[in-house]
């Protein structure tokens, strides 16, 4: 017997997977907060001990790279400001390419791009080639600056300061690491090339926790139904609103302090009469100080409705340790060491802010690419600048005056960015 045309409510049952995003799943990867849950965590982690190693080692070694390819000084040079170079350029091109590729499956090539140019650019000996190579391994961590605080915003959007402090601390501990650990290996096997070639191996490891996942990724994809749609959301533009444009002038306000900190902090504690070895591990105790504050700085950051107590805090740190490096650079190396690095909790302070200034993961990659691309053309002027003033004074007064100006600058931005709002609503 036909049932009755009344049978016809039973159709309502495809409402019922709306609660359950996962069982989409296109939207379940973008929008679950458990998607990989653990795995997604690890890989962040082994990824963010990458960021900084191949640049720390590099600065390490960075005499007997040039004794050993025969660097010329503009060659040199050029090497040295490559890492803002490539974060610039190549981070503006992550949003673009997240629209069309799955994170995971990004990152899967990111990193195996980082692991095969350090091994690339070890094997060489044309200065152009280990160029060339340098900027391959720096492509892949130009590409996952971006990603992650994008992966934090999509996978654990509750726990924002938490994760983005879990993997900051990775990031300071891989730099830390590798900057201290670069010479002695180079020096156990007797070529630089050893102490370069040693951290792709830490970049191969980093590549397995994101080969299942984009193996998820693509099975999800394959099983969806040819009638799933999934919403594309409006595209968000940080260029055109004040709120990109005061996190990308905060984050390369504090870039750029932090890139001259690393390249002359150690010459202008041995113009002030310490032995070298000495002066580098004054260097080294601002990077491991920074540790437990990249830790603890996100938490920080994720509980209070402003972050106007952070910047001033921060500002006021750095502030007092530019003034004692110009006053007493000898007397309280100590004090100032410490200050300024408090003073760089600003890094992890504004990568929680990217992740807290924007409603979802698409405002959240396209305000770390905008704010990080344009940061970092701004922090190429860091050593540079430092550089020729200390050249054309021969002294650190002009360039620690022009630190304390980037200062004002950064705190000028970090006032427009310390109230609660978002950049999707603008």
């Amino acid at each position: 017997m036909t049932p009755p045309p009344t049978a016809a409510p039973a159709l309502p049952a495809p409402a019922a997977v709306d609660p359950r995003p996962t069982r989409d799943p296109g939207a379940g990867r973008r929008t679950h907060p458990a998607t990989g849950g653990a795995l997604v965590l690890v890989g962040m982690l082994l990824v963010a001990l990458n960021l900084r190693a191949v640049v720390t080692s590099l600065g390490a070694l960075l005499d007997e790279v040039r004794d050993g390819l025969g660097l010329s000084g503009v060659t040199a040079g050029l090497v040295t400001t490559l890492p803002t170079i490539a974060f610039a350029g190549l981070g503006a091109l992550t949003p673009w390419l997240v629209r069309r590729v799955a994170p995971a499956r990004v990152l899967v090539v990111a990193m195996f791009a980082l692991a095969v140019g350090q091994v690339l650019r070890v094997a060489t000996d044309s200065a152009l080639i280990f160029v060339l190579t340098s900027a391959l391994a720096l492509s892949g961590i130009a590409v996952a600056n971006i990603l992650l605080p994008m992966l934090v915003k999509q996978h654990f959007p509750h726990r924002t300061g938490l994760v983005t402090g879990a993997y900051t601390m990775a990031l300071t501990v891989g730099t830390t690491v590798a900057a201290a650990s670069a010479v002695p290996i180079a020096h156990a096997f007797g070529s630089w090339r050893a102490g370069l070639g040693v951290w792709a191996a830490m970049a191969a490891v980093a590549v397995l926790p994101w080969v299942p996942l984009a193996l998820r990724t693509r099975a999800a994809a394959r099983r969806a139904t040819p009638t799933a749609v999934v919403a594309t959301p409006p595209r968000v533009r940080p260029a055109r609103t004040r709120l990109g444009w005061a996190m990308a002038v905060y984050f390369g306000a504090q870039s750029l302090s932090g890139y001259a900190i690393m390249g002359w902090l150690a010459q202008l504690f041995r113009d002030a009469g310490y032995q070298p070895e000495s002066a580098g591990l004054l260097l080294a105790g601002v990077t491991a100080l920074g540790v437990p504050i990249a830790l603890l700085m996100p938490t920080l950051a994720g509980r209070l409705g402003s972050l106007r107590p952070l910047v001033l805090g921060l500002t006021t740190a750095s502030a007092l340790a530019y003034l004692g490096l110009a006053l007493a650079p000898h007397g309280a190396a100590l004090l100032w060491v410490a200050l300024l690095a408090i003073g760089q909790g600003a890094f992890p302070m504004i990568l929680t802010a990217i992740g807290l200034r924007a409603r979802t993961a698409e405002g959240t990659v396209a305000l770390s690419a905008f704010a990080q691309s344009t940061g970092y053309v701004i922090a190429a002027l860091g050593p540079l600048m430092v550089g020729i003033l200390y050249e054309a004074t021969d002294g650190w007064t002009a360039p620690i005056g022009f630190l304390l100006g980037a200062l004002a600058v950064q705190t000028t931005a970090g006032m427009a960015i310390a109230r609660p709002r978002y950049v999707e609503d603008e």
